[in-house]
């Protein structure tokens, strides 16, 4: 039997504590930060990273998180994270990152996305994930719709970079609606 957690192109694995310097230095990345995040971009230390770690993979019931390597090289790329809204109504939200630049517009991150989704959808049976998205990002965009999202709201105008101000949009998918899509049923 395959790899649950493996896709065509990537797998999702626990983190490994010798990476953190990788990790730290994806943090200096303010293009990355400010991609993942609608807070200014904080340089963290090492240990910073270390510490936020442990403290996201203790067993609270309310958060999933997971590394992507590349299944050809084992090369660590990014990582993804279902955060639990509601387990009375089976909501959760997804956060994905890949701090790699030169994986980028490979393919990785909808796997990766496909595979935190059937994760989410048939081993948590949840029933809804979503995220949000900011306008300038139409590359992570073209990638949640491929996993299945759609776009469900606007918050206009509602981040300021480099003086302009930008949309947050949201969008979501349901558990009926990925398990439509061709191979997830």
């Amino acid at each position: 039997m395959a790899n649950f957690l493996a896709g065509s192109f990537v797998y999702l694995a626990p983190g490994r504590s010798s990476e953190n310097g990788l990790w730290a230095s994806w943090q200096r990345d303010s293009q990355w930060q400010r991609l993942l995040d609608s807070e200014p971009p904080r340089p963290r230390t090492e240990a910073q990273h270390r510490k936020d770690d442990e403290k996201a993979s203790l067993p609270d019931g309310k958060g999933y998180g997971f590394v992507f390597r590349t299944l050809a090289d084992d090369q660590l790329i990014g990582f993804v994270y279902l955060g639990i809204e509601s387990w009375v109504h089976r909501d959760a939200f997804v956060a994905i990152g890949i701090g790699n630049r030169e994986a980028l517009g490979k393919g990785y991150g909808t796997d990766a996305m496909r595979l935190a989704l059937r994760y989410a959808f048939t081993e948590l049976a949840l029933h809804r994930v979503s995220l949000n998205v900011f306008s300038n990002n139409a590359r992570a965009m073209r990638s949640y719709e491929k996993a299945g999202f759609k776009r469900e709201g606007v918050l206009r105008e509602a981040l300021l970079r480099d003086g302009v101000r930008l949309d947050i949009i949201y969008m979501g998918v349901l558990r009926h609606e990925w398990l439509s899509l061709d191979g997830n049923g």
